[in-house]
């Protein structure tokens, strides 16, 4: 069975399966494009607010394919720099997507997957899930922007053994560190996702992508250009029509109900 990376609805969010049983959902340039074009499409569709990505068989990814990898050596370097730069748009478009995107893990999030589930905003992982940058086991280097992740989210002691170890880690202790939002039961891993969805659905995109875009320039900015970009987005926001229905809804002790 080939590769695939299948697309479904739960009321307001968008689930992306990464599925290849044979190969524990391993990720090739297939999956990559697949993904773009699925953000592209729910970046314009209203009735999407929020993205969970998870993988089939309870298997988040195994990461590159160890048998295409050792046929791209066969080939110009330029062949597996065009598949990196596949997995490298997929990273830059969750990153740059103004909705809320959640990864679910279940079993392993290797390699690339590791990868994977760090760009999203959200990460739920069943307490039976591991996590680990096997890249150095064979003799790689990370991709997929795991290193700037870790560099970014985690001691620089842990993220050398992470990164140049190949260390395994689990659920809980990603957790504790803060690189984990939730974690759950084994097999609860979508079912808490969709949830913590629900929960962003209900509350108004304008105010979410503000926030997404600022947490992202946070590490480029210095505080005044930041500060400058704060006030941009509130005040852009205060006079989005669902600063009106918020406000409202908050002093009347009702719903509120955003477009």
């Amino acid at each position: 069975m080939a590769a695939e990376l299948r697309s479904s609805s739960v009321g307001r969010t968008m689930v992306l399966e990464i599925s290849d049983p044979e190969h524990r959902n391993a990720l090739g340039p297939d999956i990559y494009a697949a993904g773009v074009e699925a953000l592209n499409a729910a970046d314009g569709n209203p009735e999407v607010g929020s993205v969970v990505i998870t993988g089939h068989g309870g298997v988040f990814s195994a990461g590159g394919n160890l048998q295409r990898l050792l046929n791209n050596r066969q080939q110009p370097p330029e062949v597996q720099a065009r598949s990196i730069d596949g997995l490298h748009a997929w990273i830059e478009a969750i990153r740059t997507f103004p909705k809320p995107v959640i990864a679910a893990v279940e079993g392993a999030a290797a390699g690339a997957g590791f990868s994977l589930a760090l760009a999203c905003d959200f990460i739920v992982a069943s307490q039976e899930a591991v996590f680990v940058m096997a890249y150095s086991t064979v003799a790689l280097s990370p991709d997929g922007g795991g290193s700037w992740a870790l560099g970014r989210q985690a001691p620089r002691a842990l993220a050398s053994e992470l990164l140049m170890l190949g260390e395994r880690i689990g659920a809980r202790r990603l957790h504790e560190l803060g690189l984990v939002n939730r974690v759950c039961e084994p097999g609860e891993a979508l079912p808490r996702a969709l949830e913590l969805a629900e929960r962003l659905n209900a509350r108004a995109p304008n105010a979410l992508a503000s926030g997404k875009e600022l947490l992202s320039e946070a590490v480029l900015h210095d505080l005044s250009t930041h500060l400058a970009a704060e006030r941009d987005h509130f005040v852009k926001n205060l006079h989005h029509p669902n600063a009106g229905i918020g406000i409202d809804a908050f002093l009347q002790k009702k719903p509120a109900r955003y477009v």
